[in-house]
């Protein structure tokens, strides 16, 4: 006569859960806090990547504005170690090449200061240089003016400038509706306009700048350029550059510099990305430190619950089911704990992203990173303490009883 084998005992997916919940919902304060650590974690590096996408975004937005073909040419050192010079005719001659769509001029004023009153010392310039510029310099940068008129055909011949950014911020400027003056090396000069911050020449936000022939009868400019903006045509851009130093510079092209600022913001930004990775790694030690949080809580709750352990034991539960129960319980404390991390960190980004006028960029993949780190932390976490749970007999743990 063969022995009669007892069913198997089971345990559904949703008595799962609710077995798992209830030390959660009963001690809610302390599941409470032990989630913050984790949420803290998720939401740094969550907060970290989304800044770093919407950054790229805004750069990759700038460039399609702005354009990846421009060129800058400006005079290097001559074989001497020198400071060399480009030649007065070289903005002439580049226009020359059939590529090139547009090029401005530029040429520092050293001895020019900008003050806003004579009772300002002469050697107090607050950083703001005077700068001799081409009309189409504007143009060529795809630069815009946030208020007035930037310098034209006519205004280059007489006393007006266009202020810089950070140049007019630092005069007090903000609006030439009122018609406001500068004072120049003792002539006082009629603010035109007020230009945008220039990303592709950031040099210029702190400049004051005038017409060439002004330049040339107030302040003896030779005419020679200390940088020429060159903007090619896109198709064009690997032929061209090659060609601006011999052609600005026939001579001595060697003593001819050409940079693309386009490349200047990608590196400023591949710098950023340094940053990234330690703030990555700092919520890293967020999340270690919640998921040790965790860990701890857990083995406390298999100290508080071994009379619970015990009957459960008795009354059927195997092992397994006592495992899958602690497991469970850590998944759901993480899980908790991720889910308020990410939806913190998104929240966190928008709305950084926003008071920088960044488009605000979440990808999935972060999302679901977060929520994945999480669960991984909570099933490590709860592995310890829910072995321990299972090797509790019935007998040893009804004692408490």
């Amino acid at each position: 006569m063969r022995a009669m084998s007892l069913p198997r005992s089971r345990l559904l997916p949703r008595d799962v859960l609710s077995v798992s919940s209830m030390g959660l919902r009963t001690r809610r304060l302390r599941a409470a806090l032990s989630a913050v650590g984790i949420a803290i974690g998720i939401a740094s590096m969550v907060a970290v990547l989304a800044l770093s996408e919407s950054s790229k975004a805004d750069l990759i937005a700038a460039l399609d504005k702005l354009g990846t073909n421009l060129l800058t040419v400006t005079p290097g050192q001559s074989f001497l170690g020198e400071d060399a010079k480009l030649p007065k005719p070289a903005p002439r001659m580049l226009r020359r090449l059939a590529a090139v769509e547009d090029v401005a001029a530029t040429a520092s004023v050293s001895s020019a200061t900008v003050r806003r009153s004579g009772y300002i010392p002469k050697e107090d310039t607050n950083g703001i240089g005077v700068v001799a510029a081409d009309p189409a310099l504007v143009r060529t940068l795809g630069g815009t003016l946030a208020d007035g008129a930037f310098l034209n055909s006519a205004t280059i011949h007489e006393p007006v400038v266009v202020l810089g950014a950070d140049a007019a911020a630092r005069l007090g400027i903000v609006s030439v509706a009122s018609r406001p003056l500068v004072l120049i090396d003792g002539r006082w000069f009629a603010v035109a306009g007020i230009l945008s911050p220039l990303a592709l020449a950031p040099e210029l936000d702190s400049a004051a700048l005038i017409g060439f022939p002004l330049a040339k009868k107030m302040f003896a400019v030779d005419g020679s350029a200390s940088a020429v903006y060159v903007r090619a045509s896109p198709d064009a851009m690997n032929a061209v550059r090659p060609l601006l130093g011999p052609q600005a510079n026939p001579e001595h092209p060697e003593e001819v510099q050409v940079s693309r600022p386009s490349d200047a913001l990608a590196a400023r930004v591949a710098a950023k990305s340094a940053f990234t990775a330690l703030f990555l790694g700092l919520g890293a030690v967020a999340l270690l430190v919640g998921g040790v949080g965790i860990a701890n809580v857990m083995v406390i709750a298999v100290l508080e619950r071994r009379s619970e352990i015990g009957l459960r034991r008795a009354l059927g539960a195997t092992r397994g089911h006592v495992r899958v129960q602690f497991v469970t319980e850590s998944l759901l404390l993480a899980g908790a704990g991720g889910l308020a991390g990410v939806l913190l960190g998104v929240v966190v980004s928008a709305a950084f992203a926003a008071s920088r006028g960044w488009p605000a960029v979440v990808p999935t993949s972060v999302v679901v990173a977060g929520i994945g780190s999480a669960l991984g932390i909570g099933a490590v976490a709860g592995l310890y303490p829910a072995m321990r749970a299972a090797r509790l007999s019935p007998t040893e743990a009804l004692r408490t009883v």
